[in-house]
């Protein structure tokens, strides 16, 4: 495939992958079927693009920039499994663009200051995925797996796992890149779970929580929590012990305390 000398915008956050043995790991780690669907955020220079289509799945990817948008059209204009549409991940609406009766496969090289804008998005609309499987910044990889206990765990900790089962498949040189970012990457999967433990208000307050108590993470649960809504209930008779901190709670454990905290706001 033509290598088209393109500038690299700063404003976009644009490190192109130019290391053909981590595009078909990356590619292969989606085990692709022609009954397949891939969203691809952001395809660049078509690098992965072009793995993708071979794939015979259903191939929709998304490009911001003007002069990308073009040499992805060039270069895949021909094939039938291949649509491209030029805009913005973050302003796109999902469901003018994917359709509901599908499971899409989510795939990305994710400029590293929209990674957390992108992954709520994906969040928020997971009813169209299946999956998702984005190369990011090591260091945010680390917090999106850890575990409690330790200072990495965090907000991407907790909504990652609540929604799904996510794992960090590899790591990626900052070689493999061009131009070179200042930081390794890795490859990390979220497998979304078939059904999460709490809907409507209840997760509108869980994502409260974890955001609110987080925000606080040096203070202990009982102040931390004062922060939760209009009206403090009595946090007493919550079972959570008070004196934990936010990044000693597993993920079931925020269920807990979102459920039993929204019984006593509404007794």
């Amino acid at each position: 495939m033509q290598d088209y000398k393109i500038r690299p915008k700063k404003s976009l956050g644009q490190n192109f992958l130019k290391d053909e043995n981590i595009v078909r790991k990356i590619v292969n780690s989606l085990n692709l079927n022609n009954e397949d669907s891939v969203l691809e955020i952001g395809a660049g220079k078509g690098v992965l693009t072009k793995y993708l289509v071979q794939s015979d799945a259903e191939i929709f990817a998304v490009e911001i920039d003007d002069n990308l948008v073009k040499i992805l059209d060039q270069l895949f204009r021909g094939q039938k499994n291949f649509k491209l549409w030029h805009g913005d991940i973050l302003k796109l609406s999902f469901e003018e663009i994917l359709s509901r009766e599908k499971k899409y496969k989510a795939l990305g090289n994710l400029p590293y200051h929209i990674t957390s804008p992108v992954l709520f998005k994906i969040f928020e609309n997971r009813e169209y995925f299946s999956e998702a499987t984005f190369m990011i910044q090591k260091e945010v990889a680390q917090r999106i797996v850890s575990q409690p206990g330790s200072k990495e765990f965090g907000i991407l900790s907790v909504f990652s796992q609540f929604y799904a089962d996510v794992e960090k498949l590899f790591d990626v040189s900052k070689f493999a890149f061009s131009p070179a970012p200042d930081v390794t990457s890795s490859v990390v999967k979220w497998k979304f779970k078939k059904k999460i433990e709490l809907t409507g208000s209840e997760l509108d307050l869980f994502m409260e929580i974890v955001k609110k108590v987080f925000s606080q993470r040096r203070k202990m649960l009982r102040n931390s929590l004062k922060l939760v809504g209009d009206t403090t209930p009595d946090l007493s008779q919550l079972s959570i012990d008070l004196k934990k901190r936010p990044e000693q709670l597993f993920v079931q454990d925020f269920i807990k305390l979102t459920k039993e905290f929204a019984g006593l706001k509404n007794p």
